[in-house]
């Protein structure tokens, strides 16, 4: 890859001035950078809701400062027009991404590099217990994240756990430290996260006391723990205390806020009701006597809606948020589906309907998963569904539904044809060419190759023990996006690791070592867990984004930011809440540009309704967009001051 694009750096002093408490605004920055502070007018002026934004937000030593306009966004409907859709064929993408040079790349690849790493962490489900609970099918997650905001990416596995009839106890769950590219500490033990009474499933990363220091939920059965950040390296774990008395068995959890009041609250997702006095004997497949049972021996579960305070506490409000009937949830992820300006819902159910909320603004939802065409599969029958991701596969600014499947049951690619429809494109896109053999789980919209149109990666693994029709260990999906037109799975030539079969469980995608390009972590489950570094040969533009809220919530979850590059084209993503399955990627949005690129403009639609503008930006930096009108470079690791 060509080296980063050149600008002005503030080293030295500069950097030991940086001030993370101070009240006042202008501490925000270095001494020295607050001279080159470009001051502008905007539109829409507001108060800070007694927020001021700290330093201790910044993953990094701030650099260049560069100005923005501020205004107020269009009306959704003039912005976004509804696509047209043919009962014939589809429509070609409105968006020609990047033409001819799109499929140029000579191939995808990815390298194992988890043994020379210091990451040596497998998740255990105790199934050689032989009880064939239905728990020992699910595993684990992985979160990608900068707990101790210096600028380089961490990992958290929750470690699953073990049978001890009558009791069902957690493992000890992992915290690795990133100290320099590729070098992982396990900080476990400082970090005070291993503890886990409950059998473990999923993470969620998220800010709830706005603090600028990331939190972690970790989801499972029994109960959830909440660890807050203290921004010192430790964590205290506080769940109870904060009214997350959750004991029903949860697997995926996504943050965001989801009654616009500027504060973050949490979605949980519940499986079904297993207990051992609830553990039928189910019949094996082949010649063992029995396996691990379906989930349609068991019923559902509801999901629970937690609406934070601001202070630290959280309420239960399922009932005043209308969620619908109990499902069987798996994924999570929260987006601006309907792009309003607030936050929708979508969960991914095994064996009974999708879900799909649509947010009136104020906390309360209308679940429209049949009448939108996202609550089925192709068949028109429930799916059995794990993970799930949002993304614009077909580069037409509207977030597209994804959703990765069981066995026999084709993945789900849900095509946004604008008003709360979605066409159901698999086939068409050549998704059910990839065959039907495939238990599908974290799974996520990524630009593998920088070419400017978003893949898809799924980790995939079977669930029952002895499996007749398929293995128990199984290849993963790698489907490179040809210009939004079609998917071709290239998994068996992008690497070792992606050609081989795993039972692939949580995964979580983020530029671990700087370099420009997705790399990806996977959990397994009694296998150990991947790190898997891009090493695919091009030489396209890129360009990451922190986003970092001020009248919206910190973390910006339900944000839309939009890249306008000189040849015409549009590329929007969305900075979503959850997703995957069980797993948290890194918060950067991410985005391939493609070779020779230009941008002339990034917009941020804010969740608080403000629009900033960013000109003069250059390809292949990392900035952090602040909410009221500042872009700042980031050095990609530097330590900022911790408390």
């Amino acid at each position: 890859m060509k080296p980063a694009a050149s600008f002005s750096i503030i080293t030295g002093a500069a950097s030991e001035n940086f001030s993370a408490f101070s009240g006042n605004r202008s501490h925000f920055f270095p001494s020295a950078a607050r001279k080159s502070l470009k001051m502008v007018r905007h539109n829409r002026p507001s108060p800070l809701h007694g927020r001021l934004l700290t330093a201790a937000a910044l993953a990094g030593v701030l650099l260049s400062v560069i100005g923005c306009r501020g205004s107020k966004p269009p009306d959704s409907d003039a912005a976004n027009p509804p696509a047209g859709e043919s009962d014939s064929a589809e429509p070609s993408s409105s968006f020609d991404p990047g033409g001819d040079a799109a499929d140029s790349v000579e191939g995808i690849a990815f390298h194992n590099v988890t043994r020379t790493t210091g990451v040596d962490f497998t998740y255990r489900n105790d199934e050689e217990a032989d009880y064939f609970s239905i728990l020992e099918s699910m595993g684990g997650g992985v979160a990608l994240w900068d707990f101790d905001r210096d600028g380089r990416g961490d990992l958290f596995f929750p470690g699953g756990g073990e049978f001890a009839k009558p009791d069902v106890i957690g493992r000890t769950s992992a915290l690795y430290r990133q100290a320099s590219s590729w070098q992982f500490d396990d900080v476990t033990t400082a970090g005070r996260t291993g503890r886990s009474p409950h059998y473990s499933h999923g993470t969620a990363v998220g800010d709830y006391d706005n603090d600028g220091f990331p939190d972690l939920l970790v989801t499972g059965y029994g109960g959830l723990l909440l660890f807050r950040n203290q921004g010192d390296g430790t964590f205290i774990e506080v769940a109870t205390e904060s009214g997350l008395t959750d004991e029903l068995w949860s697997t995926s959890a996504a943050w965001g806020d989801l009654n616009n009041d500027g504060i973050d609250d949490l979605y949980v997702a519940h499986y079904v009701d297993w207990s051992w006095d609830n553990n039928p004997v189910c019949p094996g497949s082949g010649p063992q006597d029995r396996d691990v049972c379906p989930p349609r021996k068991f019923d559902g579960l509801p999901d629970a809606v937690y609406f934070g305070d601001g202070a630290g506490s959280f309420t239960e409000e399922s009932e005043r948020a209308e969620l619908g009937d109990a499902g069987k949830g798996i994924g999570v992820i929260l987006g601006d589906i309907e792009l309003d300006g607030d936050l929708d819902i979508y969960v991914s159910n095994d064996t009974v309907p999708n879900f799909l909320y649509r947010n009136f603004g104020d906390g309360s939802f209308e679940e429209i998963g049949l009448t939108s065409a996202t609550a089925l599969g192709d068949r028109g029958t429930a799916d059995g569904s794990m993970g799930t991701d949002l993304g614009d596969f077909d580069l037409d600014g509207l977030p597209d539904l994804w959703v990765a499947n069981y066995q026999h049951e084709t993945f789900a690619l849900y095509r946004n044809l604008g008003d709360n429809m979605f066409r159901h494109v698999s086939r068409l896109r050549g998704v059910a060419a990839v065959g039907g053999q495939y238990v599908g789980w974290g799974t996520f919209f990524f630009d593998a190759d920088l070419d400017g149109d978003e893949d898809l990666f799924a980790a995939n693994g079977h669930v029952v023990r002895f499996p007749v029709e398929s293995t128990l260990a199984q290849q993963p999906l790698l489907l490179e996006n040809r210009g939004g037109e079609r998917l071709v799975n290239v998994a068996s030539s992008a690497g070792e690791y992606m050609a081989s079969p795993h039972r692939g469980r949580g995964a979580a995608m983020g530029d671990v070592d700087r370099d420009g390009d997705i790399d990806l972590v996977v959990s397994h489950l009694n296998e150990p867990v991947a790190l898997l570094r891009n090493e695919t040969d091009v030489d396209h533009d890129w360009i990451a984004v922190r986003l970092i809220g001020a009248h919206s919530p910190r973390t910006a979850v339900g944000a839309v930011v939009t890249v306008e590059l000189a040849d015409g084209r549009r590329l929007v993503k969305q900075r979503t809440g959850g997703g995957s399955y069980a797993s948290a990627s890194a918060p950067e949005i991410h985005l391939g540009l493609g070779p020779a690129a230009t941008i002339q403009r990034i917009t941020v639609d804010w969740p608080s309704g403000r629009r900033d503008e960013f000109d003069e930006i250059s390809v292949r930096q990392r900035l952090a967009l602040i909410e009221a009108g500042r872009a700042v470079s980031l050095l990609p690791n530097t330590t900022p001051p911790v408390r």
